[in-house]
């Protein structure tokens, strides 16, 4: 087996080990259970995470989360089913459950036609990969937050712990990924729709780098207790600070920029690269960054991921995620994209503008630290609208002027990473998706900020 560990301390010491030979025994077990043909394919998804709820600097609630799950696809040839089952940490109790789902999906494949899609990585690629984290305990980190929030309200949550992933299947292939992270999602609250919001998260908490956001935050703070002005529709210099990039990114991510689905079927919002050979700035690389995301390196159906996959070179279109299912129905080979062929651990890189001056880079023009409500107004040409979010502001000479109210823009992919963007920040900030639902995310983004030179605002 090969092995990648790389980092300092697990948040969870050992933790690993018992839960990756824990679900070698499962799946070595269900193997022998097999009949005929049979092959079977098994991921297991879990985390243990601590969290804390914050409000007014105090904390609201605290506790932790400890689960994993099992999923099954059961296949026969070309038909298979699927299903999971929460797993307990008793073998007995599992084994049983085990033996159950198995029978089930057998009585409910003999109902399902063959899946003329259906590929799974049938040479056995073994792995391991464990990205050690250097985060606080909650107790330590929890006094550095509350510290941060003294004579201030501050809301937010704070989470961290390892997520863990692995895949096996009955033809031997075994592979592991673990990480430990920490993701702080916070905001100083004012007064009313009044907030200065931000986000610490990564794998390395670093006492400097958190005060330093904790200081821009502050400074928000403090400049909308101002008067907020109001601006008329137009075209304005603007900063886009990386969570505004991020909200940009991941529309268009998730509703196919990047998948050989959507382009093979022409619903990309990048058709105009696709079918007209239009390019976005030289400054724009964009790609899936598998090496230092949080997201596996692998694919659900045993397929290894590259560490990169170079999507956006020098703003020109150079390749695109594929899934096992696309890889079979267009006759290509897959890079272990998910079914859904969005990224997972999406990247732009740097450029060259100061992270420490963007302000002076602005000069006279909107900064801008969040989007919200944003959908395509016109899909086909990745024109997007939205709002504003949270603290906007005037600035000049590098220094806020004034809140801005809400606005509403409306612009292309093609303008704010195309003929307008003047340059990127030198730094990118890791953006890990505080999205809880069912159990943490593992979904990440590295991202810089963006200067554009005009950006339309139409309300």
């Amino acid at each position: 087996m090969s092995a990648a560990t790389t980092g300092a301390r697990l948040a969870h010491p050992g933790a690993g080990n018992h839960d990756q030979g824990y679900f070698d025994e499962l799946v070595t077990a269900a193997t022998a259970t097999l009949t005929g043909d049979e092959v079977l394919l098994a991921n297991i998804s879990g985390e243990r995470t601590d969290f804390i709820r914050l409000n007014n600097s105090d904390v609201r609630q605290a506790g932790s989360v400890d689960q994993r799950s099992l999923t099954i696809d059961l296949v026969d040839g070309q038909r298979h089913t699927g299903g999971s089952i929460r797993l307990s940490g008793e073998r007995s109790i599992d084994d049983a459950r085990l033996v159950v789902l198995l029978a089930q999906l057998r009585e409910q494949r003999a109902f399902v036609a063959d899946d003329p899609f259906l590929l799974y990585n049938t040479e056995p690629t073994s792995s391991e990969r464990i990205e050690r984290g250097s985060i606080p305990d909650p107790d330590t980190a929890l006094a550095t937050i509350r510290s941060a929030g003294r004579d201030r309200d501050l809301v937010g949550i704070y989470a961290s712990g390892d997520t863990f992933k692995g895949f096996g299947n009955s033809l031997g292939q075994r592979n592991w990924f673990q990480s430990s992270t920490f993701n702080l999602d916070w905001c100083f609250y004012l007064r009313a729709d009044k907030a200065a919001k931000n986000l610490y998260a990564g794998f390395e908490w670093d006492d400097a780098a958190f005060a330093a956001k904790v200081d821009w935050s502050a400074r928000q703070v403090k400049a909308l207790e101002r008067d907020p002005i109001s601006l008329s529709p137009g075209e304005y210099r603007t900063y886009l600070a990386p969570r505004a990039m991020e909200e940009l990114l991941l529309l268009w991510s998730h509703y196919g920029a990047f998948g050989l689905r959507a382009h093979e079927t022409k619903q990309t919002p990048l058709l105009k690269m696709l079918v007209e050979g239009t390019t976005l700035s030289p400054l724009v690389n964009i790609s899936e960054d598998t090496a230092h995301g949080v997201a596996p390196n692998f694919q659900s159906a045993g397929f290894m991921r590259p560490d990169e996959v170079p999507l956006i070179v020098e703003g020109a279109y150079a390749q695109t995620l594929v899934s096992p299912r696309s890889a079979q129905e267009y006759g290509v080979a897959t890079n272990g994209a998910i079914g859904y062929e969005y990224p997972q651990s999406l990247s732009i890189a740097p450029g060259t503008i100061p992270t420490e001056s963007v302000g002076e880079a602005l000069g006279s023009g909107l900064f801008v630290g969040n989007l919200w409500y944003t959908n395509f107004s016109d899909q086909a040409a990745c024109r997007t609208t939205g709002m504003t979010r949270f603290a906007t502001f005037w600035m000049d000479d590098g220094e806020i002027v004034a809140p801005v109210n809400v606005l509403r823009f409306d612009d292309t992919a093609y303008h704010l990473l195309g003929d307008r963007l003047e340059g990127l920040t030198d730094t990118a900030e890791v953006l890990l998706d505080t999205s809880t639902y069912e159990q943490r995310s593992t979904d990440s983004a590295r991202l810089p900020g963006a200067l554009v030179g005009a950006m339309r605002f139409v309300l």
